[in-house]
């Protein structure tokens, strides 16, 4: 049964001499309150504590051949543990202007992850918050990001079978966010994105980074902020525009991904031409075209691997999830039910 954290940060109070200090104590995992101690043969998420020393050694002190990606938030590095278990460790590494942001990201990621479970989200393993050192620390995904695959950096051959389980597993992961069946409240990823989706070793789709994840309010469905994150060519509309968050969001970016995997393009290509720099621009008009819309399948994708029924139904879907209003996109649970529909015609054509 998922266990709820009643609050993984907790205000300080000032003491009476008023004392400058740090408005928030990292708590350790002992610390934190579960209301639900039943524990069962299964890991929880977000079970373990390290240290720097812990990450240093796990790390090979961050040598560049344990380097396995970087972003915006700093390096991931492929480490192993003291009982042997492969893991990806997240190290935290931000301009003196962006660390606020950076330490708001992890408090975010490490308190939602650690009350969420599904197959098709990452699982969080343990943290470090020693001294001003950030560190999360992840299940190693042997085969990467969706990305990377579809640009064939890695020797897996993307045909159509295991696109469509990829774009099912991304969905089963984010209508379980939307669904709010762990912790009462339904929560946006507002970064989802082909980078975002890693890849096991039996290449199960898994959904990660959720520094940007917002729980929506109590009995809304929209969040109005002022700030709108995530990265461009997966942005709503809407949600640029307005600045009114829904669970709608996350349908346009994965629509975006949908688009991805049919053909092979990135959502953004800055070394285009205007009009093709994206994605959507390139294809919206012709995606319930059945004869044009050939053109634009991958052509990495062998022919016999997918039938043109199942392409088409596929683009419909993609086409309805990037709709510029949100009210008229499907829900992720609707996306789910039509790719098991499409799993299924492919298999049985």
């Amino acid at each position: 049964m998922p266990f709820n954290i009643v609050s993984v940060w907790s205000k300080r109070r000032r003491s009476k001499s008023h004392d400058t200090v740090d408005p928030w104590i990292y708590k350790p995992m002992e610390s934190w309150q579960l209301r639900d101690q039943n524990t069962q043969s299964k890991r929880r998420n977000c079970s373990l504590v390290f240290t720097l020393k812990e990450m240093e050694e796990a790390t090979c002190s961050f040598n560049e051949e344990n380097l396995v990606g970087k972003g915006g938030f700093g390096r991931v590095y492929k480490g192993t543990l003291k009982n042997g278990e492969v893991v990806a460790v997240k190290k935290m590494e931000l301009p003196p202007s962006k660390q606020a942001d950076g330490e708001r990201e992890f408090r975010v990621e490490v308190d939602i992850l650690s009350r969420l479970d599904h197959p098709n989200l990452v699982t969080l393993i343990g943290y470090c918050a020693d001294g001003k050192n950030r560190f999360l620390v992840y299940e190693f995904m042997r085969n990467g990001n969706l990305q990377d695959l579809l640009n064939g950096i890695r020797d897996v051959k993307m045909d159509w079978p295991l696109r469509l389980r990829v774009a099912m597993g991304a969905a089963r992961g984010l209508a379980y966010l939307h669904s709010s069946s762990d912790i009462g409240i339904p929560i946006v990823h507002r970064d989802f994105k082909s980078t975002n989706i890693l890849l096991s070793e039996h290449l199960e789709a898994k959904i990660s980074d959720f520094g940007l994840a917002k729980l929506m309010p109590e009995d809304e469905d929209i969040y109005a902020t002022t700030r709108v994150l995530g990265t461009f060519g997966y942005f709503d509309p809407e949600y640029a525009l307005t600045g009114k968050l829904t669970l709608q969001s996350d349908v346009y970016a994965f629509g975006v991904v949908l688009l991805e995997l049919l053909t092979g393009r990135h959502a953004l290509e800055l070394n285009q031409g205007p009009a093709d720099q994206n994605v959507i621009l390139q294809v919206r008009n012709i995606l319930n075209d059945r004869k044009k819309l050939r053109k634009v399948i991958d052509p990495e994708m062998a022919k016999s691997s997918y039938t043109m029924e199942s392409i088409t139904m596929f683009a419909n879907l993609a086409s309805r999830c990037v709709r510029i209003e949100g009210s008229s996109r499907p829900s992720m649970a609707e996306c789910v039910k039509e790719l098991q529909l499409i799993l299924y015609i492919n298999m049985n054509a």
